[in-house]
């Protein structure tokens, strides 16, 4: 077992394996891709029927909807969230530790 890491934060270990970034985007994408998903069954939308109210083809809707796909832009999380009812916010934050 490595000592060096008993006691210390997970961000502190995904940072020093420099894939902290990468983990917190997949995370992020992972929830988003949920909330859709979501909101999607609750208004009984077909993924063709939301591709159509978002202006979209379906291609660009299964990106969204793909967890482990980090690259999106925010236009289209923008029309899928308003499809929904909803709207989007996002803010730069200072991490926890600094």
């Amino acid at each position: 077992m490595n000592e060096k890491y008993i006691g210390s934060r997970f961000d502190n270990f995904l940072d020093e394996c420099a894939i902290l970034e990468e983990s917190t985007a997949t995370a992020i994408k992972r929830v988003l891709a949920w909330q859709i998903a979501e909101g999607m069954k609750q208004q009984n939308l077909s993924e063709a029927d939301m591709a159509d109210k978002m202006h979209t083809d379906r291609a660009a809707l299964s990106r969204l909807l793909d967890e482990e796909d980090t690259s999106l832009t925010l236009t289209t999380l923008a029309n899928a969230a308003a499809v929904l009812g909803k709207s989007v916010r996002i803010e730069l934050i200072t991490p926890l530790d600094s």
